[in-house]
């Protein structure tokens, strides 16, 4: 019976410390991360707003058509329409002068 209760005991104290001691990855949502830019879209027209100076800009289709890759902007504005396109999911790449490039998903209506 003593046994049984030391046992039990035990248990109890090393689930208990397991669950203190394991912790859970940490969120890196979209708005935790800082991101130099902002993305306005209105209608069919997308424009890129950055504090710093934009290097690169991509843009895909989620079916992977390429459809605007423009190189060497040098702006801190850069703005795109997808009139002739009928989907309504784009992912936006930005590169900035030696520094890692931000990718986004983006709707258009």
């Amino acid at each position: 019976m003593f046994k049984r209760s030391i046992s039990r005991l035990i248990a109890i104290m090393f689930i208990s410390l397991s669950c203190l001691l394991c912790r859970a990855q940490t969120s890196t949502s979209a708005n935790a991360i800082n991101k130099p830019y902002r993305i306005l879209t209105s209608g069919k027209q997308v424009t890129v707003k950055s504090t710093k100076t934009i290097k690169n800009v991509m843009v895909w289709t989620a079916t992977g058509h390429r459809i605007v890759e423009q190189k060497n902007v040098n702006a801190q504005s850069f703005s795109f329409n997808v009139n002739n396109i009928s989907e309504k999911v784009f992912f936006v790449m930005i590169e900035y002068e030696g520094g890692k490039p931000f990718t986004e998903k983006i709707g258009v209506q």
